[in-house]
């Protein structure tokens, strides 16, 4: 059930609930400590998906049977490790990131995990890398993390190429609550919502940043 507060956006989740759920329901091992904690270790900006997020990510991904993967947005390769693992042996995932000194550490993190074999860390911007994967498509799934202001471009290449019921995967869906602003990447934010729900049967889930899931019809 919900109440009034919370359907009109009240969120009952504080610091030591999340602290407490993660701790229950996404245990770190070795590989995803390493990758989680390598932002602040390495310098790099922390600003990828919390435990939950990442654990919610590898469970869709299971219940699709996905086994083909893009990922727009690598950072240290945390996110990477969740969409990885949760693949078959036969899948793979492709990652792309814009930085050469992240996607370095990615790619440490996930040989250290290994991982390795089950992804390729692709270093370039993204509009430009996406259309070299094309050949390997049509893909099960597509995650997008990366400059909200090409969202509805990465967008669109999903619609193109994934296959009929495949995911579409946006996080900061909710555009850090400016989504309805008129300000730097909010309207490329509301047209990824707005043509995924053309293409796709959608919803945003309610994560603290918001997580755009669509079905492909």
């Amino acid at each position: 059930m919900a109440d009034v507060d919370s359907r009109t956006g009240t969120s009952y989740l504080t610091r030591p609930i999340l602290d407490y759920l993660a701790a229950t329901h996404v245990p770190h091992d070795e590989g995803l400590a390493r990758a989680f904690t390598a932002p602040c270790r390495e310098g790099l900006p922390a600003i990828q998906v919390g435990p939950l997020e990442g654990k919610l990510l590898a469970l869709l991904l299971r219940l699709a049977g996905a086994k083909k993967v893009v990922e727009v947005g690598t950072l240290a390769g945390y996110s990477a490790l969740h969409l990885a693992r949760a693949l078959p042996p036969d899948g793979h995932l492709w990652t792309i990131e814009v930085d050469e000194n992240h996607a370095r550490v990615a790619r440490e993190n996930l040989a250290a995990a290994g991982m390795s074999h089950r992804v390729t860390v692709v270093q370039g911007v993204g509009l430009e890398v996406l259309p070299t994967l094309e050949p390997h498509g049509p893909f099960d799934a597509v995650f997008i993390d990366a400059d909200k202001v090409n969202y509805d471009r990465y967008g669109r290449w999903a619609a193109c190429n994934l296959r009929p019921g495949g995911l579409l995967l946006g996080d900061n869906a909710v555009y850090f609550g400016r989504l309805l602003a008129e300000e730097e990447a909010a309207p490329a934010m509301r047209r990824f919502h707005e043509e995924a729900a053309v293409q796709f049967d959608t919803v945003c889930i309610p994560t603290p940043d918001g997580l755009l899931l669509g079905i492909k019809r």
